[in-house]
Order: C-alpha cells, then sequence, then structure tokens
C-alpha cells in the first residue's frame, strides 16, 4: 500500500490553516468536477481531493495523519503500526457532504480506510425542541467520541482503574491545528475482551440548546506481549521447555496472568504440542481456556561434559529427525 500525501494532493504546506485548507479544496473541487471538468483524470482526481479533505479539514484526523506519517513520502510502501491509534480521541459523525455524494465518498483508498475507515459514525440528530418566544430553539444532543486505548492483558484477568491520556487535535487561534491531552481515571471491568467498547457516558461532545453531551466509547486492545497471543477470552502462551521434560514427562510451572498454575506434561510430547489449560483464559461466562504451546529449547553445547552427552545421546538413541521425510520421497 502507498502511502498518501493529502497536503501535496491539495497543493498546501504542512502548516497550512484550516481556512486555507478549505480555499485549496474548493478551488481544486470546481476545476475538477467531474460534470463540468475537461480534465481526461477528473473523476479520480475529484475523489483523490475529496480524501484528502476528509482527512485534513478534520482537526482530529489531522493530528492523528501528522504523526503516523512523519517522515513518510508519497508513493512509499506504508504499513500502519497495528497500534498506532492507540490513545487517539475522535469525534463522532460521517464523511463530509460538501462537493461529493455519498457513492463519491464510499471509493475512498485502500490508504484511508486502514486508518479512517473504521472511524465512520452518524451525526447526531436534534435531542427535541421547545418553544422560544423568539421562534423555535433546537436542543442537540453532543456527538459520541471514540477511541482505542492498549490496556495490560493482567487488567482484564483481575479488573483494575488505570488513568488514561487521550489526545485529540484542536485549532489554535490562527486556525492551525495543534494537540490537546485530557486524563480520564477509568475503571477496566474484570473480563473485558478485546475490541471491547466502554461506555463513558457524558465524556463526549457537549450539547446544544441543553441537550445531553455526547458519550466516549473506549475500544479494548491489549499491549503487545512477548509471552501471550490473545483470541477472544482464550489464551495462548509459548511455554520454553528442556529436551528431557518433554521426553520423560514433568510438571512445569506456567506463569499466567493471574498467577502460576502447574501443568502436567506428558513423556513422549513433540516441540509445538498444545495443552489445554480449562478455564484459566480471561474470565466471563463462561471464561476462556489457555493454551500451552511447548517449545523445545535445546542446551548449548558449551563445555566438554555437554558435548560428551550429545555424543553418547547420538550413540544410543540411533535417532534419524529426516527418516520420516526421507521415506515420503
Amino acid at each position: 500500500m502507498e502511502f498518501k500525501d493529502y497536503y501535496a494532493v491539495l497543493g498546501v504546506e504542512r502548516d497550512a490553516t484550516q481556512e486555507e485548507i478549505k480555499r485549496a479544496y474548493r478551488r481544486l473541487a470546481r476545476k475538477y468536477h467531474p460534470d463540468v471538468s475537461q480534465e481526461t483524470d477528473a473523476d479520480a482526481r475529484f475523489k483523490e481531493l475529496g480524501e484528502a479533505y476528509e482527512v485534513l479539514k478534520d482537526p482530529e484526523k489531522r493530528l492523528a495523519y501528522d504523526q503516523v506519517g512523519q517522515g513518510q513520502r508519497a508513493g512509499e510502501d506504508f504499513r500502519p503500526p497495528p497500534d498506532w491509534d492507540a490513545g487517539f480521541e475522535f469525534r463522532g459523525g460521517g464523511y463530509t457532504q460538501e462537493g461529493y455524494s455519498h457513492e463519491q465518498s464510499a471509493a475512498f483508498s485502500d490508504f484511508f480506510e486502514s486508518l479512517f475507515g473504521q472511524r465512520r459514525g452518524s451525526g447526531q440528530g436534534f435531542a427535541g425542541s421547545s418553544g422560544d418566544p423568539g421562534g423555535m430553539r433546537y436542543r442537540a444532543r453532543g456527538e459520541d467520541h471514540h477511541a482505542k486505548v492498549s490496556i495490560a492483558l493482567e487488567d482484564a484477568y483481575r479488573g483494575a482503574v488505570r488513568t488514561l491520556t487521550l489526545q485529540s487535535g484542536e485549532l489554535d487561534e490562527q486556525g492551525r491545528v495543534r494537540p490537546r491531552q485530557r486524563t480520564l481515571k477509568v475503571r477496566i471491568p474484570k473480563g473485558v475482551k478485546q475490541g471491547q467498547r466502554i461506555r463513558l457516558a457524558g465524556q463526549g461532545e457537549p450539547g446544544m440548546g441543553g441537550g445531553r453531551a455526547g458519550d466516549l466509547y473506549l475500544e479494548i486492545e491489549f499491549e503487545s506481549h512477548r509471552r501471550y497471543r490473545v483470541e477472544g477470552r482464550d489464551v495462548t502462551l509459548i511455554l520454553p521447555v528442556a529436551p528431557w521434560e518433554v521426553a520423560l514427562g514433568a510438571t512445569i510451572a506456567v506463569p499466567l496472568p493471574e498467577g502460576s498454575v502447574e501443568l502436567k506434561v506428558p513423556a513422549d510430547s513433540q516441540d509445538g504440542r498444545r495443552l489445554r489449560l480449562k478455564g484459566r483464559g480471561i474470565p466471563g461466562e463462561p471464561p476462556g481456556d489457555c493454551y500451552v504451546a511447548l517449545k523445545i529449547v535445546l542446551p548449548p553445547a558449551t563445555n566438554d561434559d555437554v558435548k560428551a552427552a550429545y555424543r553418547q545421546l547420538e550413540a544410543v538413541a540411533n535417532f534419524n529427525p529426516r527418516a520420516a521425510a526421507e521415506g515420503r520421497s
């Protein structure tokens, strides 16, 4: 996937004000509108302009785009890190409707979808109205906000209260985007799953005309861990074992997020064998399981005694690890 330089698409500098971005979009949109343009690539250019404007007109999207794209050039191979947007707070709401249709906005590139495709929402309508001697006054509910946050897997096992810092964008006095942070104390419920959303009532956009504030939805993801892999409520652990432990059998203390548990490794186990610890995954109704995948680690032959032990094993085992493969050829 190629990186898209939205600033170059609109022909503006990276420190352009929001007003400059709006003017550039409107000027180019008139030039390349498919209904009036004589340019052969008008349709493609118009869609590209709409995509660039969708990101750069929005302070939250623009700030996130600027940070994830630091050092990137147009056309370079690009893959956003899995957790690139963790801690960014986005407002709800759909694509802009200025200048192009829903069908055109649905044709945004894979690059856009990889960054913002899951940020689509629906704008909040009026929450109600009340009589006003000067006319009609509307109360509008505030937009919902969304953010992805990373937590430790241990928090899902035990539950926790965590202080989280979220980052969003806002405009300064000159109309340029600057970062804004806010800190929230959040209760992480025991048994929360990856992808689950926690709702914080009233922490979204303020309402209008006395309308209720929107909510903040925190999407949970787990911090990367060198030991565990998570799928739903199931947890897989790669457990290093010695050759004699799998050959002869052993009882091994397995480190789990909730504490160690004894695991019996059957004799004659092979590398990669998966052993199940029922109910030892993420808590829930029902709880997940923990799968322990055995990984045989050989002791290095760093001294004469170990080398002699390997030679003795070679002599008495009469073992050819390639026998099965050779037999199939």
